[in-house]
Formats: structure tokens, sequence, C-alpha cells
């Protein structure tokens, strides 16, 4: 590829990442406050898969994926409680009751957080005179041999984490902590090592805009390692579904379409795909219920659904 070329290609990729974060942001914005409340709370265990799918649900939708959230991070669903869940919680209630005096709540500073991550240290530390400290004021919370040390500079109460590189505490599954990080390790195995979450993202493209008539082009690009599919003779198959609805101000529907889309290829091309994604167009032609549209903000919903494997995902957008 020639130089220039080069240049122009990664400029491009920066900027589709810098407009994917911008959306995302965008829309946690607009969250309503239970919503927020719980992406806050979870904000040390939520992957940023997650984390994008949740953003890009529609409300009533979101209440499903936080009780899956937390089912997958059960260490025994045979059990009435979920382990991980209540351990968690609990965390930051003590790191609101240890730490507080840093102007935020007690789970929010650097000391809540790794006691949330890491659990209770085996020793602590305070103001240690043995330990080099660029401050007179610190502590140093010992995992095994593993120090973490965090510095108060002015010996105001509020301390910052100055131990950067915390991968020996993640690499080690030490006996002393508790069930919340064997489980976490446990569900984030799981979670690598399985089917990604069923996922796509999606663009619309208004090609026509008249008074009488929109013309669309409605683009969804779905990773082929997030779709199930079924052995039929030497091949894969599967159909998606896609279930569209646009609704007016008032959360009225004024157009809807639905639409399906056969796949079918032989194992080796999918494993040569693993990495890829499926793009589907699907043509959109709105010539009913445009004076209510133009009377206000409009959104478009979105439902796929993967009929192997019985996944679907809701999804909404400004229109």
């Amino acid at each position: 590829m020639p130089h220039g070329a080069f240049l122009l290609a990664a400029a491009l990729a920066g900027l589709t990442l810098l407009g994917s974060s911008c959306r995302l942001y965008k829309l946690e914005r607009q969250l309503d406050p239970v919503s927020a409340e719980f992406l806050s709370q979870v904000r040390y265990i939520i992957t940023s898969q997650e984390r994008k799918i949740y953003l890009e649900l529609p409300q009533a939708e979101r209440q499903n994926f936080i009780e899956e959230f937390w089912q997958r991070r059960d260490p025994d669903p045979e059990t009435a409680d979920n382990e991980f869940k209540l351990e968690y919680l609990g965390r930051i209630d003590r790191a609101n009751e240890m730490f507080r005096g840093e102007g935020r709540a007690g789970w929010l500073t650097d000391r809540g957080r790794i006691y949330i991550l890491f659990g209770p240290p085996l020793d602590r530390i305070r103001n240690p005179s043995s330990y080099e400290l660029s401050a007179r004021c610190g502590e140093v919370w010992y995992y095994g041999d593993f120090p973490v040390v965090f510095v108060d500079a002015y010996c105001t109460g509020e301390f910052r984490l100055v131990t950067y590189d915390l991968s020996w505490l993640r690499d080690r599954n030490l006996a002393y902590m508790h069930e919340l990080n064997q489980a976490q390790a446990r569900s984030m195995n799981t979670f690598r090592s399985e089917k990604s979450l069923f996922d796509f993202s999606w663009s619309l493209k208004k090609t026509s805009v008249e008074e009488t008539r929109i013309e669309a082009l409605l683009i969804l690009e779905i990773p082929y390692s997030v779709i199930w599919f079924k052995s039929v003779a030497d091949r894969l198959e599967t159909t998606l579904d896609c279930e569209l609805s646009l609704k007016d101000a008032e959360k009225k529907t004024a157009w809807e379409h639905k639409d399906s889309l056969a796949l079918s290829l032989p194992e080796s091309e999918l494993k040569d795909k693993k990495n890829a994604k499926h793009k589907w167009e699907i043509p959109l032609v709105v010539d009913k219920g445009l004076d209510r549209l133009a009377k206000g903000k409009n959104t478009l919903h979105i439902r796929l659904i993967n009929r192997t494997g019985n996944e679907e995902l809701r999804k909404v957008m400004d229109f």
C-alpha cells in the first residue's frame, strides 16, 4: 500500500473509533437515572462489549440485561443466592464506610477501587517509615509479598494509587482472595472462551428525502463470531430476522418493516471469517405517517433475531 494511502486508511480508522466513542458517550448521557446508576455501580467489572450492548439497548430491555449480567457471574447457579453479586455489593458498602473524607463516595476512591477488585489486603500499613514514599502520609497494602502503595501528597486525607502495574495481582489466584475474585475470574474466562455476546453495529444512510417519501439504506454489520449456525449436510446454515419500527415523538408506531436473511457456508469458510463481519443492507422506503414524523423527535427500533440458538437483541437510534 502506498504511504499516503496507508496514512489515509489509518486516519479513517481513527475517525471511526472516535465516532463510535462519541456515540456511546452521547448514549450514556441520555440514560435514565436507574439505568445510569447500574452502569456506574458495575464500572469496575463490566466489559467494554457488555457496556456497548447495554448503552444501545432500548430502556425496556435493560432490566433483562442486568439480570443476565449477574447470572453470568454467579459462581454457583444451583444456590438461591448469587455469591458474586452479594460480595461485590458488600464490598462497595464496606468501601464507603472505610474510605470516607475524600470528597466523594468511598467506593469511588483509589483505595475503594482496589479494595473492591482485590479484597482486603493481608496487611495494611499506615505511614510506613520503612518504605520509600514521596510524602509523609501514605499507606502500603500487602497482598502476599506484593505491595500496593497509596500516597497522600499533602496529608489532607486524599490518597492516590501510585502502584500502576497490578498485573501480578490479576495473574495470580491468591488463596486469601475472597469468592468475588475467584468468581470474577471464572466468569471472565467463560465469557472469553465461549462464543461472544450476540451483537451487531448498524447505521442509516438517507438516500432521498421528499415531502411524501423517505428512502434510506440500513446497514447491519454482524460479526461471524457471534452468529450461531446449525450443521446441514456439509454446510453451516442459519437465518437472521430483522424487525424494524419507526416511532414518532409520542412513541406511536408510524411505520414497520420485516426482513430475513439466510446464511449458508462451508465450515472452512466460516473459520476464515472468524474475525470478519457479515454486511446486510436493507433498503427502506417510508411513505406513510410522514406528517406525524415531522412533528418531533423520532426513533428507529430494531429487533435482530438469530433463529439458531434463539438469540435476539434490540437497539434504538434517533431518526
